[in-house]
């Protein structure tokens, strides 16, 4: 602990003399409701906990980042923005990370050694905000990812608004929000005309959930359903948490969805879940009329809006061809990829998880 306290006053007093010089500041209230001063001109961040760089990567701030969490230096695989941009993990550690560490205390000294000159992180309390940035002297700023999985509100919006006026990236902000809000409007008109009576009825499976998780594992809340009219039809039931449940197998029986969806973040798991009860899957009508469809997961380290919003373009296309007939799932993943990441990434995601609203034949 000495050794973090004499590494901080160090940088502390360094970056004190730099602010002197830059002399500007500017103060931003940040979603946890915090006033934080904050250096006119930042070119050093680190981005903390689930999604924050990701929205350093919509906001094509990726040059700004100087260190990173011990879980972006792993496997890239199911993160688009990961994929696109490889050369993030090789960047300085600058704290462990995970879901679970980001209201622990922080590595205060990586999170110095790489002198930053602000700190963004999500799903941090405010109380721990003021902690590290009390003792390490750098602005902390809590951005809000969203209030539940795969939805994106006016938090989202707002922070992607707040992040982009500290690094000047104002103009890049409105146009990532406009365009998943523009990206919404066509799907949802697309589907307008269709009576509630008609509109189609859908289970998806496999929904990861802190880990990979079998065919019982669901949403709902489901946005790709939501976004296209599909009737979600684990909303009848109580969910476990927040919207997330977990169906027994007998519950799944009786609900007997005529159209699965399973996320291929739990495809190992469903298969070896069917190697052992094959009896189950083949008396589900969606298997016996060849009605199951794959997509790609999007919670890994919590949502990926970019693979989502491909997903809801693979729901529209499988349940109603014709309006959406016009549409190329895997031309139209790589250019939400290309748009919100950079890089046109489906052939790594396709490579991982397989062709995205390809069906399934269980065998």
């Amino acid at each position: 602990m000495r050794s973090i306290w004499k590494t901080a006053m160090t940088i502390v007093a360094l970056s004190a003399a730099s602010w002197n010089v830059q002399a500007q500041t500017v103060s931003v209230t940040d979603m946890a409701k915090r006033s934080v001063s904050v250096p006119a001109t930042v070119n050093r961040i680190v981005a903390l906990g689930p999604g924050a760089l990701r929205l350093m990567t919509y906001l094509q701030a990726t040059d700004r980042v100087v260190g990173v969490e011990d879980l972006e230096k792993g496997s890239p695989a199911g993160r688009p923005y990961a994929l696109a941009h490889p050369e993030l993990a090789r960047l300085p550690r600058a704290s462990k990370g995970g879901s679970a560490e980001i209201n622990k205390k922080p590595d205060l000294e990586a999170l110095l050694s790489v002198r930053p000159q602000v700190i963004f992180a999500t799903y941090m309390d405010a109380r721990v905000a003021n902690q590290v940035q009390q003792i390490i002297g750098v602005p902390v700023v809590v951005l809000s990812y969203s209030s539940s999985l795969g939805t994106f509100d006016h938090s989202l919006n707002e922070s992607l608004r707040l992040a982009g006026k500290i690094l000047q990236r104002e103009q890049r902000a409105e146009a990532v929000v406009a365009f998943i809000q523009q990206t919404q409007q066509d799907l949802q008109k697309r589907t307008a005309s269709i009576p509630a009576a008609q509109r189609a009825s859908a289970y998806v499976g496999g929904i990861g959930q802190r880990g990979a998780h079998g065919i019982e594992s669901t949403e709902q809340r489901y946005a790709p359903f939501d976004w296209v009219g599909v009737n979600n039809l684990a909303k009848q039931f109580r969910a476990d948490s927040g919207t997330y449940l977990k169906l027994d197998k007998e519950r799944l029986l009786k609900l007997n969805p005529p159209v699965i969806f399973v996320d291929s973040g739990g495809w190992d798991i469903v298969q070896t879940d069917y190697a052992k009860n094959p009896q189950l899957y083949r008396a589900l009508q969606a298997v016996q009329k060849g009605q199951v469809y794959r997509l790609h997961p999007f919670n890994n380290y919590t949502t990926n809006i970019d693979t989502v919003i491909a997903n809801a373009y693979a729901v529209g296309k499988a349940l109603y061809p014709k309006p959406f007939a016009d549409v190329n799932v895997s031309q139209k993943a790589d250019a939400v990829y290309q748009f919100m990441v950079g890089k046109p990434v489906y052939d790594q995601m396709r490579a991982n998880y397989g062709t995205l609203g390809e069906k399934i034949v269980f065998q």
